[in-house]
């Protein structure tokens, strides 16, 4: 069996959010292809939320001379907020959402474990409960959350393939991205376009 996993389309990432990630938007509409595909072929469809408590100690906001390992953000996807919506434009026929930030002192790129794998999110229990051998991972951001995704992914054994076109990264460096992509195919994923399914 094979799953659709969309990663933290969410409000906050895309135009005018407060984690704005450049074009963003631009992929819903691929996206919302692929759902309608996964649904008329009955297959399941995931999407990941970062879904932060305001306290949330990897806000730049909140950070303290006690500094905590990791990447500082701005303040997103505040649990409740408008912010950690779904985009209004985004197909909303998820068969479930997997919640991951939760802890306010760990961040979670990845839609399966945090950032120091020790919490797992409900997403491998829930991709084996459906006998999910093989999952398809579009959204946001390539070099963040998509790549975590996709490698604990790998490392759990199941098949992984990212729709390149149907994600878009921060780059905080020019070469984030192809750094991503690399990385996930020496690790195992399979890189392909939404054309090509």
């Amino acid at each position: 069996m094979e799953a659709l996993i969309v990663v933290d389309l969410q409000k906050d990432f895309c135009k005018n959010g407060t984690l704005e990630i450049e074009d963003a938007d631009s992929i819903i509409p691929k996206i919302n292809n692929l759902i309608e595909k996964f649904v008329s072929e009955r297959k399941k469809i995931v999407a990941t939320k970062d879904w932060h408590p305001s306290t949330h100690k990897h806000f730049i906001e909140n950070r303290t001379d006690k500094d905590v390992e990791g990447e500082y953000w701005p303040t997103h996807c505040v649990q409740y907020s408008k912010g950690a919506e779904f985009h209004s434009d985004l197909t909303n026929r998820f068969d479930k959402i997997i919640y991951k930030g939760v802890d306010e002192n760990i961040d979670s790129y990845s839609g399966f474990f945090d950032n120091k794998g020790l919490k797992e999110t409900e997403l491998r229990s829930y991709l084996d409960k459906e006998k999910i051998k093989k999952i398809y991972v579009v959204g946001l951001a390539t070099d963040y959350c998509v790549k975590y995704t996709v490698l604990d992914g790998l490392k759990l054994g199941y098949e992984v393939v990212v729709i390149k076109d149907c994600c878009k990264a921060v780059n905080l460096s020019n070469d984030d991205e192809k750094n991503a992509i690399e990385n996930m195919i020496r690790k195992g994923a399979k890189i392909i376009n939404s054309l090509d399914i």
